[in-house]
């Protein structure tokens, strides 16, 4: 077998160009591992081939390469851009890779007469105007919350709307003025929306403003109650100004940007702050596998968390973005921003004053992030450690899976499996399954099935399989585990059953365990943990969230099947037929009274349909 020679650095570095670029570094296998830019690429590519590199990941990531490939760009900004689309499209593995699976949340303002806030996350298409994005979804439902109690416009959807026919409780409480029923003029509608439009772009203070001159206006006309009205708004707004404005924010639309390095982890955090108003932070947690200092890691994180792969704009770039620490020759990332946004971006760090503060603040939480994370990751590998030793294995489990079975007296019955490894939660491994085929209320058969359908699954697509099988419940549920387990020939997975006390108090767990290659048997005498054992805290932890994320599937495949009518089921019955049989009957509870000949004299419903409606209707 041939290998693939040496790179000859030093012949490439003498034909290479001093100008601008981006260089790409890829190893015997052809897979590029590095990407960078440079301002002097031949500078920049010789300083990987000193004869000593303070780095460790430097030197391995060095002694790999066997190829580099350069792109020569016009200017320092083009080479920003050229790095950042690579580094989205290839993801090399020495990069640092800004990782952010859910677009941020925004306040979405409907089109029409009388339009609606809303929550929105996903592509902006619908007609009207958004407002954001927002660091998290509890900032946006707060601020939907404020808003309803200062200006009572309506969020409800379109279809609730439009099918009103009186006022709902949001308008007897205060938070809507009814436009569904005409008890507001369109006039009065729209001057409330404007004012909270003004409000979300941070002029609330021109709103209290106005609504000092309405208050008093109304009261000089003896409309006592309007005034009044007015008077509880400003004060509204007035709170609302005091629990969200950034002191000496002066209106200002900035991002605060802190990182924090230590060990092997990293965090970078995101204040933003819009019209002067502190919308809240973000904590976010880059893979840097090159160890690089706050610093590097903040320039390398920066165009990717604001520029999208085409060099247009990922997100909202405000005028300034403050950093700590300061990035250096940060004239690259503010051209390219600027470039992206199309008016100046100014991204510098601060000394004195406000900015300061803020940037302080945000460097503050970065490390108290990291300090949480790497206790949870530490944390998460002690209680491994700990229920190896009192299950008696050989080493801490790496995958744990956790399976819980929810239904309400048999209806819409949902099994679920929780995926944990040594860094906590694998939620993009969770899964649910809807349960058909089996008895109402048969926990032991909807277990079965389950464990059937994820572990058959596995083995068809060559999947992982747990070190370490938990089960929610006792003995019966853990003979169905090994039933299932024995049919599929995986026998000599270690299972555990957690099984609550007589009061189902936490603490007073048993657990059933039947060790690899079925080392205990069902027999054995149960385990139980003292109830400060970090062995026992991490099954607990594991079996809580399989519930957890049970339960939730369960609720909202049963609200699914309740929103459904019984009609909807019966072969023939289409939606117009639906309508005029309700219709003519007067709801469903007296269809479900009416006889053969009295469901058959509606229109359009034939006798040997309308026995079928009976029968359906009254099957059990």
């Amino acid at each position: 077998m041939n290998e693939t020679p040496a790179f000859d650095h030093r012949a490439f570095l003498r034909t290479l160009t001093t100008r601008p670029g981006v260089y790409r570094m890829l190893d015997a296998s052809g897979e590029v591992i590095y990407v960078g830019k440079a301002r002097n690429l031949r500078r920049r590519v010789a300083s990987y081939f000193r004869t000593r590199l303070d780095s460790p990941k430097t030197r391995v990531m060095v002694a790999q390469v066997r190829d580099i490939q350069v792109t020569v760009t016009r200017n320092e900004a083009e080479a920003l851009l050229l790095e950042n689309n690579l580094i989205k499209s290839l993801r090399p593995r020495y990069n640092v890779i800004y990782r952010d699976d859910k677009s941020y949340p925004w306040i979405y303002l409907s089109d029409g007469e009388f339009p609606r806030f809303a929550f929105h996350r996903g592509a902006r298409t619908g007609r009207g105007r958004y407002f954001g994005p927002y660091p998290s979804a509890a900032a946006v439902r707060e601020t939907l919350n404020l808003l309803q109690k200062v200006f009572p416009v309506r969020q409800c959807e379109d279809s609730v709307f439009r099918n009103r026919s009186r006022p709902c409780l949001q308008h007897q409480i205060g938070r809507c003025t009814a436009p569904c029923v005409g008890r507001v003029s369109p006039e009065r509608y729209a001057e409330d929306v404007r004012h909270a439009v003004m409000f979300l772009e941070g002029r609330s203070t021109q709103v209290i403003d106005e609504l000092v001159a309405e208050m008093e206006a109304a009261a000089a006309a003896l409309e006592y109650e309007h005034a009044a009205r007015c008077r509880d708004r400003i004060t509204a707004l007035r709170r609302v100004q005091e629990r969200q404005y950034v002191t000496g924010a002066g209106g200002q639309d900035v991002d605060v940007v802190a990182a924090h390095v230590e060990a092997d982890a990293a965090c970078v955090q995101v204040f933003q702050i819009r019209g002067g108003r502190n919308l809240g932070n973000r904590a976010f947690f880059p893979r840097n596998p090159e160890q690089l200092d706050a610093a590097g890691l903040l320039a390398a994180f920066l165009p990717q968390y604001y520029l999208a792969g085409d060099g247009g704009m990922q997100r909202e770039v405000p005028p300034l973005v403050l950093t700590r620490p300061a990035v250096a020759e940060a004239g690259w990332l503010e051209a390219a921003l600027a470039g992206a946004a199309g008016r100046a971006v100014a991204v510098r760090g601060a000394s004195r004053g406000e900015k300061a503060r803020w940037l302080e603040l945000a460097a503050t939480n970065a490390r108290a992030a990291l300090a949480a994370h790497l206790t949870s990751r530490a944390t998460v590998g002690r209680r491994l450690e700990a229920l190896a030793r009192a299950l008696g294995l050989a080493e801490p489990p790496a995958r744990l899976e956790c399976f819980d079975v929810s239904h309400t007296r048999g209806e819409a019955t949902v099994a679920a499996c929780v995926v944990f490894d040594a860094s906590g939660p694998v939620k993009s491994d969770y899964r649910r399954y809807n349960i058909e085929g089996v008895e109402p209320g048969d926990d032991y058969a909807a277990l079965r099935q389950a464990l059937a359908r994820r572990y058959r699954r596995v083995q068809a697509e060559d999947g992982v399989l747990p070190d370490l099988l938990l089960i929610d419940g006792g003995p019966g549920q853990l003979r169905q585990a090994l039933e299932v387990l024995a049919e599929l020939e995986l026998g000599g997975l270690p299972v555990v059953a957690i099984a609550k006390g007589p009061a189902r108090r936490p603490g007073e767990e048993t657990l059933h365990v039947v060790g690899a290659g079925g080392a205990l048997p069902l027999t054995a005498d149960p385990l139980i943990l003292p109830p400060d054992s970090p062995a026992l805290h991490l099954l607990q932890q594991v079996r809580d969230e399989a519930h957890r994320f049970a339960i939730t599937g369960h609720r909202q495949r049963r609200a699914r099947r309740r929103r459904r009518s019984p009609l909807e089921d019966i072969p023939g019955l289409g939606p117009k037929r639906r309508q005029r049989l309700l219709r003519q009957l007067g709801g469903l509870q007296e269809v479900a009274r009416a006889g053969v000949e009295e469901l058959a004299s509606v229109e359009g419903i034939s006798r040997r349909l309308a026995e079928r409606i009976y029968q359906h209707l009254h099957a059990d």
